[in-house]
C-alpha cells in the first residue's frame, strides 16, 4: 500500500517479535537463525538503533527518488516530532502505513493534505514508533528467556544469538538507561506543536516502560552471566542517583497511573544489585568453608566504596532487600571487621520491613510479568532467604509470619519445593519449618501456609502428607497444671499419669488420644505455659477433628475463630489432591465432611464466605475424577441451585418456573454482593464447569440445568454491574461464565442427549442465549473492539502472558466461540433469534457489530483473535440474511485491504490465511456485494463492445494465483493448507458461476497448468499420508475441471484446458487416479477404527472422482475416453473399491463411502453397457457384496443395498442371458427372495402402523440417490427402494428359467410369496404401496408363464389377496360415480393404480391360460366381483381414446377372450353378466370399426377431448429454444400428432381382432350349425341386428351386419395401404422399417378378417334357421349379403394373389382348440383358396 521503501527491505521489531514468538509462517530452525543473524546488531544496538535527526539523513531523503514527497513532507515532520533520524522516520511511516495504517490507498493523499488528519496520522505513527522500540526489547528479553530452556524448539538458535550479544550486552543498555533517565522532557518548542501536555505525558510513560525493560533484560542476562564487582558499584552509583526509580529528572511529570512502572524499576533495580552480590555462590562458599574464592573477598576497595554508597542511602523501601544482601555479605566475608556497619546495614533493613517488601515485590513481579522473569526472581530471593536463615537467628529477623510470607511467594517458582525437599533439615527456610513444627497444633496456620507452599508436584505432595502423616511433638496451652500430670522439680518437664482424648467429641468419632506417662516440656508464653508433648500422631486425624469441632461449633459464636484454623487445612487438602490424585483416598475423612461443612456454614447469620470457597474448591478438584459422586452427595446440601419441580420443557426454563437459587443464591445476592467479594462464585463457576465437563449421565444433567439457568439468567446479564473491590475479578468472573457456556456448547450431543429426550444443557444454552438478555452480554463482549484492546494492553506494565488484557482478550475469544457455535446449534426452521437479530441489525457509520467483528483484522497481541472472529463472520454470512458489504459501510474498502494485506504478508500466521480464504469462500456463495469487492474486477480500458475484465490492484485473485503457482508449492508461505484454501475459494467460483472473474481467470498464462499440477504429482500411498489437505486439493482441482467441461460448449474449452486434459490422457492419469482411489478404499477398511473425521478428506476424493466419471459418460471425446479397454479398467476398479468397502461389516462412514461408490457403479454400468463383454466378470462381485449387503441389519445400508439391486438388474439387462451362465444363480435367487419376504414384512407392518396412527404421508416417491444426506425414516414404498428393486430382480431372475423348477425349489425354503401377497393385499385394500403393488403384480406375471409357476401363483392364494381389495383401486367417487378412465397425465409406463388394475387382469389371463379349469371358478369369481368395471371399460373406448384407456380395455378383452372358452360354465355361473359381455363387445366392435374407418374424426376427438394423449415416448429428445412458428416447426407438430394417431390406431386395431375372436366363441360354431340339424338355437343369442348400415358412433345404433362387413373393408384398406408402401400404424411409433414387422401387421389383419366372416357367417346361418324370424327379412338379408360379400370377394382375390400371410397372432390370440382355423390362411396363394372358397360357397348358397 505505501510507496516504495527507502532501500531494502526493513522487517518491523513488531514482526520480528511474532517471528521469535513462532506465530507466523517462518517456523523452521534455519529460518529463525537466517532472522535473529539478519537483526542481530539491531538487537544489540537495543533502542540506540534509532538514530536522532541528523543533517546528512535529512538530505539523503531528500535526494530519495524513490520516495514520494507527500511522505518525505510527513516523514521530516515525525522526524522532528519523535526526534528520529529522518530516513528511519520514512521507514517507521511506511511500516505503519503497510501493518496498522486503516484507511485504503486512496485516502492517504487525502489525508496527507489535511492538516488536521495528518496530525492525527502522526500521533497514531508516534504510538507505532513507541511500540516498535518496546518490541526490540521484548525479543531480546524473549531470547534471554528461553535461551537455555531444554523444552524450547529454537533454543540452539537463541543460544547463539545471546553468544553473539553477550559481550556488549549490557554495555550498551545500561548507557541507553542512564540516557533514558537523564533525558530531559521535549517541549513543543523543540518537538513542534503536536508536542502537547498530553504528549509529553505519553512520552514519559514510554520512557519508564523503556526503563523498566531494560533494566529486565539485565537481571536476567546477570541470573545467567556473572557480574564483576565494579559492574555492581557502577548499577549502585545509577541506581542511588536515581533513586531506585523515583528521582526521575522529569518526576514532576509522574501522577498514580505510573506509580506501577516506578515500583518496577525499583524492583528491577534492587534485584539486579542482589543478583550481582552473588548470594548463592556465596553460601555454598561458606558451607564449604571456602569464603575467598567469593569474587568480592578481594575487591576490598570496591567493597568500602559500596558500604560508603549504601550507607547514604536513604530510606526508601526497595533499599531494604540491598542493604541485607550486603550485610549479608560482609558478614560472611569479614566476620571480624566493619561489625557496626554490618549491624546499621542489618537493622536499617529490618526497620524498613525488608521481608514484607520481598513479598509485595515477588507479587507484583509474577502478576501479568514475564513467568521466567518473576521465577528469577523468586530463585534470587530464595538464595538470600536461605542464606539470611542461616546465618542470623530467627528472632533477630522480625515477625516469623513475614517470613512464612515470603517463603511462600519463593516456593511458587518452579523445582524450588523439590530443591528444599533435598537440603538440610536444619538449615535455611528448613528453620523455619522446624520451628512451626514445634508449635502445631496450638499455632497451625503458619505451618500448613508453608507446607502448601512446598507442594508443586507428585513427590513432593507425598513428602507433604508423609510429613504430616508422622508428627512427634503436639503443643497446647495451659493456665494451670492439671491433677493428672506429675512435674519435674524445675516445672519444666510434665508427665502425664492418664491417658486423655484431645478432642471433646463423641465416642465413635476422629479422635486422638494421648497415652499414659506421655512427657511433656513447659515453655513459658505470658501468663501462660505451652506444653509440647512428645508422642506419635497422625496430623490428618487432628485435622478430621478440628472439622468436626467446626461442625459441632457451627452455631455458637467460636464459628469463625474455629474457621481461621479450618481454612488452612482445606486449602493443604486442595493443593494435595489437586497435585497428587492417589492421595484422595487417604484424606476420605476429610473430603467427606466439606458437604456437611457447605451446607452447615451457609446457614449462619454471616457466613465465612473464604471457608465456603475453599471447600468448594476442593469439591472442584475431586469432580475432575469422579463428578457423578460429588453432584450426587451435594444435591443433599442445598447449596446448588435446584428444581422443585420437573423440568419439562425450554419455556419453563427460559423463565426459571419452580427453581431455587439455592445456599449459593442466597450468599451471591446477602453477602457477596453488598461486600465486593466473590470467592464463593468463582468458585461455584469452577465447580459447575468441571461437573459438565464430567459427562455426567442424562439424569445428572437434568440436575444441572437450574444451575446452568442461574448462571444465564442471574450472572451473565448482570456481573458486569455488580460492586468489586479488586481490579481483574470482574473480568475473571466474566472469563469464567464464558468457560461454562464454552463447554456446555462443545459437549458430544450425541452422549449428552442419550436416554433420555428430555431437555439437554446445549440445548437450554443456545434457548438462552439466543432468546434472552444472556446473549445481549455476549454481544456486549464482542463489541469492545479492537481499539479498547489495544488501550488495556497498553496499560499493562509487561508484556506478560497474564494480565487483564489477556483475560478480556480470552473472554472475547469465548464469546466468539460461543456465538458461532448457538448459531451453528440453533435449527435452521425456527425463526430469527434476537441474537441473530442484534448481530446482523445495520447501524450508522459502520457502528455495528459486523463492522466490530471484521476490524478485529487489525489485532496483532493475539493471533487466534482476529481468526475466531473472521471464523463468526463466516458462519454470519452463511446463515444470516444481511449484506456483509452493506454492514461494513465506507470502511469495507479499508477491511479489504487489510484483509489483503495479511493475507499476502508471507510471515502471517497461516491460520489466519486459512480462515480469511475459507471466509471469501463462504462470499462467493452468500455475499455478492462483499465479494465483488474482494475480486476488484476493473473494465479494461480498450475494450470495444462487450466488457472485458482485468484485476484490480486490490484484488484477492492476485493473492490466490500465488499460492496456487506451482513454483511456489513447498515454500514456507504457501504450505497445503493454504493451498488447499486457495483451490477451494476457485471452486466456489465456478460452482458459482462467477463469469467474469473466471473469465479473467482462465485468460491468465498458465492458469490450467498451475491449478492441475496437483494432479500430475506422485502423490504418498494412502498410509504414509501426513498433510490430508492435499487429498482435498485434488478433490477440488477435479471438481473444477469438471464444471468447466459441463458449463462451457465443448468447442470453446480453453486450449489449454484441451491440452491438460490430453496430457492427463496420454500420461495414464486415469489409470493412476483409478488405483489410487482403490488404494484408498482399501486403506480406509484397514483404519476403519480411527473414526469418521479422519475420512473426511478421503471422501472428498471419492466424490470428486465420482463427477469426472459421470461426466465422462457424456463427454468421452472431451475426456479422451474413447478407449474400451481403458472405461473398462476404471468400471472394474470401481467395481472392486465397491467391493471392498461393503464386503465385509465396517464403519459407518466405510459404509457411506461404499454406497457413493455404488451409485457410481450403477451410472457407470448404466452408460457403458457397450464395453461389457464378459458379464459374469460384473456379476460374480456383485452377487458377493448382495450377500454380504443382505446380512446387514443397519438402516442406512438400506440404499447401498437398493443401488446394488439396481446394478445387478441393469447388468442383467445388458445381455440376454441363461441360468447356466450364472455360477450363483440359486444362491442369488435365494438372497434376493428371502429379502422380499423379510420387506414384505417390514412393509405390511409400516402401512399397518400408519394406519393405526393416521399418518397418510406414507408413499414417498422422491428419487434420491444421493448418498450425502443424513440417514432419516424413509417407507418402504419407493421405486428405488430395495423392496420394490428386489422384486425387479426376482422377475429378471425368473424370467431367464424358461422351466420354472428353481421357483418350486425357492418356495420351499423361503415363503416369500404369502408375503409378499399378504403385503399386497393391504396395499390395494388402502390404496397404499403403489410401487410395490407394482412391482409384485409384474413377478407374478413372470412366474405365472409356465404350467408349474402358475399352479403355485394360484396355490399361494392370489385370488383372494387381490380380488376383493382391488376394488379399493377404483372404488366409487363421492357422488357415486365410477373413476374416469384413462384420466391421468401420467405416461402410460409409469406406475399408476390403474396400471395395477390392468396388470392384475393381465395376471389372471395368463393364470387362466396356463391352468384353463384350474383356476376357472377363480377367474369366475373374479369376473363377477370386477363386473361393473369390466362393462364399463367395454364401453368407454367411445368416451376416452387416451392410450391408458385403450390399453386398459386391450388387457380386459384379452381376459374375456380367454374365459370365452369356457362358455357353458360362465353361462351357469353367471347369465346376466355373459349376456351383458356380448352385448358391449358388440358395441365395442362396432366403435372400434368406425373410430378405424374414419382416422379424422379419431383426430378431432384426440384433439378436442383427450389432449394429453400424446405419449411422452414419442416428443422430441432435445428440447428446443423457443421461437416464433416456422414451417419447420409446423411439419414437426404435425408429425407428433400424426404418431399419436397411429399409435391408437393400432391400439384400436389389436382391441378389435380380440373383440372378434371372442365374440368368435358366443356364435354357433360354422361346422355345426351347418352339418348338424339338431343344433339347439337357443344357446347362441342373436349378437348382430339384421341391418347393413355403416356403423355409427352412437349407441342407439345397435350392432348389425353392416358392422362386420364394414370391418372387412377397414382391415381391406390397412392391406391396402401396406401394398402401397405407406406410412400405416405400427405396433412401434414411426414408420415400418422391417419385413418383420409388415408382416406382422399383415398377420393381425388377416386374422382379423378370418375371425369377422366366421362371425358374420355363423350370425347370418343362425339367422337363417332361426323360425322365428320372418322369411322376408331372411330373403332380404340373403340379397344383401350376397350383393356385400360378392364385392368383398372380388377384393379378398385381388390380396390373396398377393400373398397375404397367417399371423402369428392367431396362435397367441385363439384358444388352443381353435388354433386349427388358422388353416383357413396360408402363405400361399394357391392355400387362399379355401377361405375365398368357403366365402364364396356361402354366396351361393343364400344366392338360391
Amino acid at each position: 500500500m505505501a510507496a516504495a521503501a527507502v532501500g531494502p527491505y526493513v522487517r518491523s521489531s513488531r514482526e520480528l517479535w511474532t517471528i521469535l514468538l513462532g506465530r507466523s509462517a517462518l517456523r523452521e530452525t534455519d529460518q529463525i537463525e537466517a532472522e535473529l543473524d539478519r537483526h542481530c546488531e539491531r538487537l544489540l544496538a537495543g533502542l540506540s538503533y534509532y538514530k536522532p535527526p541528523s543533517v546528512p539523513s535529512g538530505e539523503k531523503l531528500k535526494a530519495d527518488k524513490e520516495v514520494v514527497s507527500p511522505l518525505k513532507d510527513l516523514g521530516l515532520r515525525i522526524s522532528k516530532f519523535l526526534s528520529l533520524d529522518e530516513q528511519q522516520s520514512v521507514q517507521i511511516l511506511q511500516s505503519y502505513l503497510q501493518e496498522d495504517y486503516r484507511g485504503t490507498q486512496g485516502s492517504i493523499k487525502a489525508v496527507l493534505q489535511d492538516e488536521r488528519q495528518s496530525q492525527a496520522l502522526q500521533l497514531k505513527i508516534a504510538e507505532y514508533y513507541y511500540e516498535e522500540r518496546l518490541y526490540t526489547l521484548r525479543c531480546v528479553l524473549y531470547l534471554l528467556t528461553y535461551f537455555q530452556d531444554e523444552r524450547h524448539p529454537y533454543r540452539v538458535e537463541y543460544s547463539k544469538c545471546v553468544d553473539k550479544l553477550e559481550k556488549e550486552l549490557v554495555v550498551n543498555y545500561r548507557k541507553q538507561f542512564e540516557e533514558l533517565f537523564r533525558t530531559e522532557a521535549p517541549t513543543w518548542e523543540t518537538h513542534g506543536n503536536l508536542m502537547t501536555e498530553r504528549q509529553v505525558s505519553r512520552w514519559f510513560v514510554q520512557c519508564l516502560k523503556e526503563q523498566a525493560l531494560i533494566l529486565e533484560i539485565i537481571f536476567l542476562y546477570y541470573a545467567y552471566f556473572e557480574m564483576g564487582p565494579e559492574d555492581l558499584l557502577a548499577f549502585a552509583r545509577i541506581f542511588k542517583e536515581q533513586g531506585f526509580g523515583t528521582r526521575q529528572t522529569n518526576r514532576h511529570l509522574i501522577d498514580e497511573s505510573m506509580d506501577g512502572l516506578v515500583d518496577r524499576i525499583g524492583y528491577f533495580s534492587t534485584l539486579i544489585l542482589v543478583e550481582g552480590m552473588d548470594i548463592d555462590f556465596l553460601h555454598k562458599c561458606a558451607l564449604e568453608e571456602r569464603v575467598e574464592q567469593h569474587q568480592f573477598a578481594n575487591a576490598r576497595e570496591v567493597c568500602q566504596e559500596m558500604d560508603k554508597l549504601l550507607l547514604t542511602l536513604g530510606d526508601i523501601s526497595h533499599h531494604a532487600p540491598v542493604l541485607l544482601s550486603w550485610a549479608l555479605l560482609r558478614h560472611t566475608l569479614n566476620v571480624d571487621e566493619s561489625t557496626h556497619v554490618i549491624r546499621r546495614l542489618g537493622s536499617t533493613a529490618i526497620q524498613q520491613n525488608v521481608f514484607q517488601y520481598m513479598t509485595q515485590m515477588l507479587k507484583a513481579l509474577g502478576s501479568g510479568g514475564n513467568n521466567c522473569t518473576a521465577s528469577t526472581a523468586r530463585m534470587c530471593i530464595y538464595g538470600l532467604l536461605s542464606f539470611v536463615l542461616t546465618s542470623f537467628e530467627e528472632e533477630t529477623l522480625g515477625d516469623q509470619q513475614h517470613l512464612i510470607n515470603v517463603a511462600c511467594e519463593v516456593f511458587t517458582a518452579p523445582n524450588l519445593a523439590e530443591l528444599f525437599w533435598d537440603t538440610e533439615p536444619t538449615a535455611g527456610i528448613a528453620i523455619l519449618l522446624d520451628n512451626n513444627c514445634g508449635m502445631f497444633p496450638q499455632s497451625m496456620a503458619p505451618l500448613l501456609q508453608l507446607l502448601s507452599a512446598l507442594i508443586s508436584d507428585k513427590s513432593t505432595a507425598k513428602k507433604v502428607y508423609s510429613f504430616l502423616d508422622k508428627m512427634t511433638c503436639y503443643t497446647e496451652p495451659y493456665k494451670h497444671k492439671p491433677h493428672d500430670v506429675l512435674s519435674h522439680e524445675d516445672g519444666t518437664r510434665w508427665k502425664r499419669q492418664t491417658p486423655k482424648l484431645l478432642y471433646p467429641l463423641g465416642s465413635g468419632q476422629a479422635n486422638i488420644r494421648m497415652p499414659q506417662g506421655t512427657y511433656g516440656l513447659v515453655m513459658p508464653a505470658g501468663q501462660d505455659s505451652l506444653v509440647r508433648w512428645d508422642f506419635s500422631y497422625s496430623s490428618w486425624t487432628v485435622f478430621t477433628c478440628e472439622i468436626e469441632m467446626l461442625l459441632h461449633v457451627v452455631s455458637t459464636a467460636d464459628v469463625l475463630l474455629h474457621c481461621q484454623k479450618v481454612k488452612p487445612i482445606i486449602d493443604l487438602v486442595h493443593k494435595i489432591i489437586s497435585t497428587d490424585w492417589s492421595i484422595t483416598d487417604y484424606l476420605l475423612p476429610i473430603t467427606s465432611r466439606l458437604y456437611m461443612l457447605i451446607q452447615r456454614l451457609s446457614s449462619v447469620l454471616n457466613p465465612p464466605t473464604d471457608v465456603i470457597a475453599s471447600c468448594v474448591n476442593t469439591l472442584t478438584v475431586l469432580a475432575t475424577r469422579m463428578p457423578a459422586k460429588v453432584w450426587a452427595d451435594l444435591q443433599h446440601t442445598g447449596f446448588l441451585p435446584y428444581s422443585v419441580t420437573q423440568v419439562t420443557g425450554i419455556a419453563q426454563s427460559l423463565r426459571a418456573e419452580g427453581m431455587q437459587a439455592g445456599s449459593y443464591g442466597n450468599l451471591l445476592l446477602n453477602i457477596e454482593r453488598p461486600q465486593g467479594e466473590y470467592s464463593v462464585t468463582m468458585a461455584f463457576l469452577r465447580l459447575v464447569t468441571t461437573l459438565v465437563k464430567g459427562q455426567l449421565g442424562s439424569t445428572q444433567s437434568r440436575g444441572l440445568l437450574p444451575c446452568v439457568v442461574f448462571v444465564l439468567k442471574e450472572l451473565l446479564p448482570t456481573y458486569h454491574k455488580w460492586r468489586y473491590n479488586i481490579y481483574g475479578i470482574r473480568e475473571e468472573i466474566g472469563c469464567l461464565i464464558f468457560e461454562l457456556i464454552y463447554t456446555i456448547l462443545h459437549l458430544n450431543s450425541a452422549e449428552e442427549s442419550q436416554g433420555s429426550n428430555s431437555l439437554s444443557l446445549q440445548t437450554l444454552c443456545t434457548k438462552f442465549l439466543a432468546n434472552t438478555e444472556a446473549g445481549q452480554a455476549i454481544i456486549n463482549i464482542m463489541a469492545v473492539g479492537v481499539d479498547t484492546i489495544d488501550v488495556v494492553m497498553a496499560a499493562q506494565p509487561s508484556s506478560g502472558s497474564e494480565g487483564s488484557g489477556q483475560t478480556l482478550i480470552q473472554t472475547i475469544k469465548l464469546a466468539f466461540s460461543i456465538t458461532n457455535n448457538v448459531i451453528k446449534l440453533k435449527p435452521s426452521s425456527e425463526m430469527v433469534s434476537p441474537l441473530e437479530q442484534a448481530l446482523t441489525q445495520h447501524g450508522t457509520h459502520g457502528n455495528n457489530l459486523i463492522a466490530v467483528l471484521a476490524k478485529y483484522i487489525y489485532h496483532r497481541h493475539d493471533p487466534a483473535l482476529p481468526r475466531l472472529a473472521i471464523q463468526l463472520l463466516k458462519r454470519l454470512a452463511m446463515v444470516a440474511p444481511m449484506s456483509v458489504y452493506a454492514c461494513l459501510g465506507s470502511d469495507a474498502a479499508a477491511i479489504r485491504d487489510a484483509f489483503l494485506n495479511r493475507l499476502q504478508s508471507k510471515t502471517e500466521d497461516m491460520r489466519i490465511k486459512v480462515m480469511i480464504l475459507e471466509f471469501l469462500t463462504v462470499a462467493v456463495e452468500t455475499q455478492p456485494g462483499l465479494i465483488e469487492l474482494f475480486l476488484n474486477l476493473e473494465v479494461k480500458d480498450d475494450a470495444v463492445g462487450s466488457k472485458e475484465f482485468i484485476l484490480g490492484e486490490w484484488s484477492c485473485l492476485q493473492v490466490v494465483l500465488e499460492f496456487i503457482d506451482s513454483k511456489q508449492q513447498g515454500k514456507y508461505w504457501c504450505p497445503p493448507l493454504i493451498h488447499r484454501a486457495a483451490i477451494a475459494f476457485l471452486h466456489a467460483l465456478w460452482q458459482d458461476r462467477r463469469d467474469s472473474a473466471m473469465t479473467v481467470l482462465r485468460a491468465k498464462d498458465r492458469f490450467w497448468e498451475n491449478l492441475t499440477s496437483v494432479l500430475f504429482g506422485e502423490l504418498p500411498a494412502p498410509s504414509n499420508i501426513t498433510e490430508k489437505s492435499v487429498l482435498e486439493t485434488c478433490a477440488f482441482t477435479l471438481k473444477i475441471i469438471c464444471l468447466e467441461i459441463y458449463y462451457v460448449v465443448r468447442g470453446s474449452l480453453d486450449q489449454s484446458l484441451k491440452h491438460t486434459l490430453k496430457m492427463f490422457f496420454d500420461k495414464k492419469r486415469y489409470e493412476y487416479w483409478s488405483e489410487y482411489i482403490k488404494s484408498l478404499v482399501t486403506h480406509m477398511m484397514e483404519t476403519e477404527t480411527e473414526g469418521a473425521a479422519t475420512f473426511l478428506e478421503f471422501q472428498m476424493v471419492v466424490s470428486a472422482w465420482r463427477m469426472v466419471l459421470v461426466l465422462a459418460t457424456s463427454y468421452v471425446e472431451v475426456m479422451h475416453l474413447g478407449d474400451c479397454s481403458l472405461r473398462l479398467q476404471l468400471l472394474q476398479d470401481v467395481l472392486e473399491g465397491t467391493k471392498v468397502l461393503l464386503l465385509v461389516p465396517s464403519s459407518a462412514s466405510c459404509l457411506r463411502m461404499g454406497s457413493m461408490l455404488a451409485t457410481l457403479l450403477l451410472i457407470l454400468l448404466k452408460q457403458w453397457k457397450s464395453i461389457i463383454i464378459q458379464v459374469s466378470k460384473i456379476l460374480d462381485p456383485l452377487d458377493q457384496i448382495l450377500e454380504s449387503l443382505s446380512q446387514s441389519n443397519q438402516y442406512f445400508m438400506e440404499r447401498t443395498k437398493a443401488k446394488i439391486f439396481s446394478a445387478i438388474i441393469t447388468t442383467l439387462q445388458i445381455k440376454r442371458l441363461q441360468v447356466s451362465d450364472i455360477s450363483q444363480y440359486s444362491q442369488m435367487l435365494l438372497t434376493v427372495c428371502e429379502t422380499i419376504h423379510n420387506e414384505a414384512i417390514v412393509l405390511f407392518d409400516q402401512t399397518h402402523h400408519a394406519l393405526t396412527t393416521g399418518d397418510a404421508g406414507l408413499s414417498d416417491d422422491k428419487d434420491s440417490m444421493e448418498t450425502d444426506c443424513a440417514p432419516r425414516f424413509q417407507h418402504k414404498d419407493q421405486k428405488d427402494g430395495v423392496c420394490v428393486l428386489a422384486l425387479h430382480l426376482a422377475k429378471e431372475l425368473y424370467e431367464m428359467d424358461e422351466s420354472g423348477n428353481h421357483l418350486f425349489l425357492i418356495t420351499r425354503k423361503v415363503p416369500f410369496l404369502p408375503a409378499m401377497l399378504s403385503t399386497l393385499e393391504l396395499s390395494l385394500r388402502v390404496k397404499q404401496n403403489l410401487h410395490f403393488a407394482e412391482a409384485s403384480l409384474h413377478l407374478l406375471l413372470v412366474l405365472s408363464r409356465t404350467q408349474q409357476g402358475a399352479a403355485i401363483v394360484a396355490g399361494a392364494g392370489v385370488l383372494p389377496s387381490i380380488c376383493l381389495p382391488l376394488l379399493s383401486v377404483y372404488q366409487l367417487s363421492t357422488n357415486g360415480t365410477t373413476q374416469t378412465l384413462g384420466s391421468s397425465r401420467k405416461s402410460l409406463d409409469s406406475p399408476s393404480w390403474p396400471g395395477v388394475y390392468r396388470l392384475t387382469m393381465s395376471l389372471m389371463e395368463r393364470l387362466l391360460k396356463s391352468l384353463r379349469y384350474n383356476f376357472l371358478s377363480e377367474a369366475l369369481d373374479f369376473v363377477g366381483v370386477h363386473q361393473e368395471r369390466i362393462l364399463q371399460c367395454l364401453d368407454a373406448v367411445r368416451k376416452v381414446q387416451s392410450l391408458a384407456c385403450l390399453d386398459e380395455v386391450d388387457h380386459t378383452v384379452g381376459f374375456i377372450l380367454q374365459l370365452s372358452n369356457f362358455i357353458k360354465e360362465w353361462r351357469f355361473h353367471l347369465p346376466q353378466l355373459l349376456r351383458d359381455v356380448q352385448v358391449n363387445l358388440c358395441y365395442l366392435c362396432q366403435t372400434c370399426t368406425f373410430l378405424l374407418h374414419s382416422p379424422k374424426v379419431l383426430q378431432h376427438y384426440l384433439q378436442v377431448k383427450n389432449g394429453d394423449t400424446i405419449p411422452s415416448a414419442i416428443l422430441p429428445q432435445q428440447s428446443k429454444p423457443t421461437q416464433t412458428p416456422t414451417k419447420q416447426q409446423n411439419t414437426e407438430k404435425e408429425e407428433i400428432e400424426q404418431r399419436a394417431l397411429l399409435k391408437v390406431q393400432s391400439s384400436l386395431l389389436r382391441i378389435l381382432s380380440k373383440t372378434l375372436a371372442a365374440v368368435r366363441h358366443f356364435t354357433p360354431d360354422l361346422s355345426q350349425i351347418l352339418l348338424d340339424q339338431s343344433l339347439d338355437l337357443a344357446e347362441y343369442d342373436m349378437l348382430f341386428v339384421l341391418s347393413f348400415t355403416t356403423p355409427a358412433f352412437d349407441s342407439d345404433v345397435a350392432p348389425s351386419f353392416g358392422t362386420l362387413l364394414a370391418t372387412v373393408n377397414v382391415v381391406l384398406n390397412m392391406q391396402g395401404e401396406i401394398d402401397k408402401k405407406k406410412e400405416p400404424m405400427s405396433l412401434n411409433v414411426g414408420p415400418l422399417t422391417s419385413s418383420e414387422e409388415a408382416k406382422s401387421l399383415k398377420s393381425l389383419l388377416m386374422f382379423t378378417m378370418e375371425n369377422c366372416f366366421y362371425v358374420l357367417i355363423s350370425q347370418a346361418v343362425r339367422y337363417l334357421k332361426d323360425p322365428s324370424v320372418h322369411s322376408r327379412d331372411k330373403q332380404r338379408m340373403k340379397q344383401e349379403l350376397s350383393s356385400e360379400l360378392s364385392t368383398v370377394l372380388s377384393s379378398i382375390s385381388r390380396y390373396s394373389r398377393r400373398g397375404t400371410p397367417c399371423s402369428p397372432a392367431a396362435a397367441l390370440l385363439l384358444s388352443p382348440q381353435n388354433k386349427s382355423t388358422c388353416s383357413l390362411s396360408k402363405l400361399s396363394p394357391e392355400n387362399q383358396e379355401p377361405l375365398i372358397q368357403l366365402v364364396q360357397a356361402f354366396v351361393r348358397q343364400i344366392q338360391r
